[in-house]
């Protein structure tokens, strides 16, 4: 029946992951929007329940996962390339990074630029910390460096590299269930396989949404700062439209054509920002502060990471770690198969080391000079940006920019940087849910890629309405989990598959049980010779 109604729309989809995903979808807008109080209630209810019953799950899972990935960096396995042992990187550095970034977490920054270390200045967590003392700046940046830094970029790394690496050394198709073949077989072309597809697009859509939905509301907040535009849900909802359509228009255009110069457009106007703050704010404070707190994220780093706040009564950490983990982990599927589909090439090596390490040095380049300028401000009492950022976050950036010259220009400059944000966000997340919703062998069409913009776009309103920014992270807390659990199960596909593929065994030996037989002569030989054979195991 599903192929009959594919064929009578003219699509090229694997119809049990498009349609139920398009059915799933559908049912949430259609419940939440005459039951938003009821569906905010229930989310807040089933994210209070993850919060206390599984927060330790999301902390270990993380900070396990960065010592993994860490460990396969440095050993053996470094070496194998993603591609044919000849193959070259696609994009040059500069190009990769930019795409990288600008579909990673650049509206995340902007929002939380300010806002978070500014909250933590004046509300620290730690017990004994005094409130807009030094210690509590310290702390400020150094929970912000944690939230944004490694363990952010772990969670893309994983399912990056695992995509990239099982679709490029063994011809698998480029989604979330092909990563599970070494341990479900032919299953994973299956119901099975579906399954987790679905969990992927799903998690896609709830978590760009999430994305979509807080730069919608620094939009309007630039908006109202710049133009006097009120901040409510009427106006919100026809910023979703007006940018969804932008995202459509670039989405049509293709990887190479809309994404990419659309990134690096934006990475270099973010750069520009971030230079006029640092010329026109506390130069030297940013400069002695941003060493000091590499410092203090490096020796705080070890015991944060497995922190799971167990002898305190407070819902610090749901409101801000689990919130972010989750919030991360629901972006992955989508973000790992955009990194892999830009890092065919790389060796294992440079994927996790770049992958890892970019990010957090531009990370801590962000929040050293929008985060450090911020507490400046508030310490020297210019004015009272805490009490503005605490009654919403959402503008705090247009807030801080008012003490610098030129605040009306900056702030403009800081909407345009959303919006394309806004849109590189939405677009590539199209482009990779079109991927995981059709077979390799099929085209990809220009409708397909449009309508999961417009899903976006209609998730995000939908969350918005029914309760904004507490709706969001109520429901990306929930919905988070599932695909952490299969963040685990892939490291150990993954590791399984790299120990085979090193000793020279193909992927169907993997599967059979013959990858690891007693160890022979033959297989010594193998080992000590280190070479690296290529496999290809195409469906």
């Amino acid at each position: 029946m599903l192929e009959r109604l594919q064929r009578r729309l003219g699509l090229q989809t694997i119809p049990g992951v498009f349609f139920t995903s398009v059915v799933i979808t559908l049912l949430f807008v259609i419940l939440a929007v005459p039951f938003d109080d009821i569906v905010a209630a229930k989310f807040g209810q089933l994210s209070d329940w993850v919060a206390q019953y599984l927060g330790w799950f999301y902390i270990l899972t993380v900070s396990s996962l960065l010592v993994f990935l860490l460990s396969l960096a440095v050993s053996r396995y470094g070496k194998i390339r993603l591609g044919d042992d000849n193959r070259r990187p696609d994009y040059s550095n500069l190009t990769w990074f930019t795409m990288l970034f600008a579909a990673g977490i650049g509206t995340i920054l902007m929002f939380w630029g300010v806002a978070e270390p500014i909250s933590h200045f004046v509300h620290p967590p730690f017990t004994g910390v005094q409130p807009g003392s030094e210690q509590a700046a310290g702390d400020a940046m150094t929970l912000s460096l944690y939230h944004f830094g490694l363990h952010t970029w772990t969670i893309f790394a994983m399912p990056g590299l695992a995509i990239a690496y099982f679709s490029y050394r063994h011809g698998l198709p480029m989604r979330i269930s092909s990563l599970f073949y070494p341990i479900l077989g032919e299953r994973v072309f299956g119901p099975m396989g579906w399954a987790v597809d679905t969990i992927a697009v799903i998690g896609t859509l709830f978590g760009v949404a999430t994305s979509l939905g807080l730069g919608t509301l620094q939009i309007n907040s630039g908006l109202g700062y710049l133009f006097g535009v009120p901040s409510n849900g009427l106006v919100e909802v026809v910023l979703i439209a007006v940018i969804t359509s932008i995202a459509a228009g670039s989405v049509a255009l293709g990887l190479d054509k809309g994404v990419r110069r659309l990134s690096q457009i934006n990475i270099a106007l973010a750069i520009i920002l971030l230079a006029f703050v640092l010329i026109a704010g506390p130069s030297v404070f940013i400069a002695t502060g941003m060493v000091q707190s590499l410092g203090g994220y490096l020796d705080a780093l070890p015991w944060l990471a497995f922190w799971t706040e167990s002898f305190r009564d407070t819902d610090w950490q749901q409101q801000w770690t689990l919130f972010y983990w989750a919030w991360t982990i629901s972006w992955a599927p989508y973000v790992g198969i955009f990194i892999a589909q830009i890092s065919r090439g790389r060796t294992i090596r440079e994927f996790i080391l770049s992958v890892l390490i970019a990010p957090t040095v531009f990370t801590l380049l962000w929040f050293g000079v929008f985060g450090l300028s911020a507490i400046e401000v508030e310490m020297s009492g210019q004015v009272a940006l805490a009490e503005r950022v605490q009654r919403d976050p959402s503008v705090a950036i247009f807030a801080f920019l008012e003490t610098l010259p030129l605040a009306k220009l900056a702030s403009a400059l800081s909407v345009v940087i959303i919006i394309i944000f806004f849109t590189t966000s939405s677009d590539s997340a199209s482009l990779v849910i079109d991927t995981l919703t059709r077979r390799e062998d099929q085209p990809s069409q220009v409708r397909q890629r449009v309508l999961w913009a417009a899903a976006q776009g209609g998730v995000a309103a939908t969350l918005l309405l029914a309760g904004g920014l507490d709706a969001l992270q109520n429901v990306i807390t929930s919905l988070g989990l599932p695909f952490g659990i299969l963040l685990v199960f892939m490291a150990v596909a993954l590791y399984r598959a790299l120990r085979a593929d090193y000793r020279g065994y193909s992927i169907d030996e993997l599967v059979r049980g013959r990858a690891f037989p007693e160890v022979t002569a033959n297989a010594d030989i193998k080992q000590e010779t280190e070479h690296v054979p290529e496999t290809d195991h195409r469906h």
